[in-house]
């Protein structure tokens, strides 16, 4: 059953009637653009037909009571008493109500049903959905406007400071401002976004490759702490501030590991530009050359990739009517994604996961993926 009807059906049995309000907010595939973000540079990502659903209805107090469908759980807290507990689903919630709270915007308590159909843990930005469908409820509820940037920044310092992810604004930001039959490019400086669609006659096929990371605690803070080292080497705000030959001039003196992270993401950045530019013209041969060429950066220079991941691009990259495929997301596990002939797609599918499922012993997932709006409220 779909999240969407799943959420709705449980509320009818658990509270006996229907909910007042129904909220979805959707996860994101990246197509190119990866480490990017926390360097203030541009990422190019997709929201998918794949959500956080949330039905709810107000209380008169300031409680939140929450059944969390995909964890089999219940969850529940007082606005008036925030207060960290074990990290587990709950602790978005939290921080999306601490964050909205620090900012100033009058909350009022909810109980409703949660459910989602975006993998979690996958790279396609679970947490993002559920935090964006969290500000969507509380922004319901609470009658205040909706910011699409300022609630994007405010989830991202949830995540940050609440539980404790030094994630970048590309999750919160396209599952925020998501368009059908786009991509965004996002500039996560400025955070300005422009609209750009998939050339014609293509799709992209999201790949799970059926293994899984953490990010709390794990490499990416570490990452993240290598390019600011690279950063105050060169006297830059961030990596985006520095072309490629601006960065060859002094790269040897870098330590050597600094030196290939720093390349990666001052690549990256050019990539993504020109993957936009590629898009922009229709040139689905070079979008896929780009997309190749960034995971090739991200296993060799960034070191982020890994065996099931290499695996499965290898497999997508051999398949008719693959333009080019690519890891997405952190990284360490987690999907990848194709850009793939849209006539082509249903066979690609097949013929990669049989290919997959021979090459190891996970149990991979492939989506044909169309783009989305973001976080909104749904009629119903």
């Amino acid at each position: 059953m779909p999240p969407r009807e799943q959420v709705l059906e449980h509320f009818r049995r658990v509270y006996g009637e229907r909910p007042s309000v129904l909220v979805r907010a959707p996860g994101r595939v990246n197509l190119i653009g990866e480490h990017t973000d926390y360097n203030d540079g541009f990422v190019l990502p997709m929201a998918i037909d794949r959500a956080a659903w949330i039905a709810l209805r107000p209380r008169a107090d300031r409680a939140i009571h929450i059944h969390a469908l995909d964890y089999d759980a219940e969850g529940r807290f007082a606005l008036d008493d925030l207060r960290k507990d074990k990290a587990d689903w709950l602790e978005y919630i939290k921080g999306v109500a601490w964050a909205l709270t620090k900012a100033g915007y009058i909350l009022r308590g909810w109980e409703g049903v949660i459910a989602g159909d975006v993998p979690i843990g996958a790279g396609l930005s679970s947490s993002a959905a559920l935090e964006l469908a969290t500000a969507r409820a509380f922004c319901a509820v609470s009658d205040f406007a909706w910011d699409v940037p300022q609630m994007a920044k405010l989830c991202q310092k949830a995540e940050n400071q609440w539980v404790g992810v030094n994630s970048g604004i590309m999750d919160q930001m396209i599952s925020a401002a998501g368009k059908a039959d786009n991509a965004l490019l996002i500039d996560c400086r400025t955070l300005e976004i422009a609209l750009t669609p998939l050339p014609p006659g293509t799709v992209a096929v999201v790949m799970d490759t059926g293994t899984r990371r953490g990010l709390v605690g794990s490499a990416y803070n570490e990452r993240r702490s290598q390019c600011e080292s690279a950063a105050q080497f060169y006297g830059v705000a961030a990596l985006r501030d520095l072309t490629l030959s601006q960065f060859e001039e002094r790269a040897a003196q870098l330590d050597e590991r600094i030196r290939r992270r720093a390349r990666h993401v001052i690549s990256e950045n050019e990539r993504t530009l020109a993957a936009r530019d590629a898009m922009n013209d229709d040139d689905a041969a070079r979008l896929g050359l780009l997309m190749n060429a960034s995971h090739d950066s991200l296993r060799d220079d960034f070191e982020v990739s890994s065996d099931a991941l290499n695996v499965m691009v290898a497999m997508a990259r051999a398949q008719a009517g693959c333009y080019g495929a690519r890891m997405t997301g952190a990284g360490f596990g987690g999907c990848a994604v194709a850009l793939v002939a849209a006539s082509d797609a249903p066979v690609f599918v097949e013929q990669v996961e049989a290919a997959y499922r021979q090459q190891t012993p996970h149990h991979p997932g492939l989506y044909i993926c169309h783009a989305t709006d973001g976080a909104q409220m749904v009629t119903l």
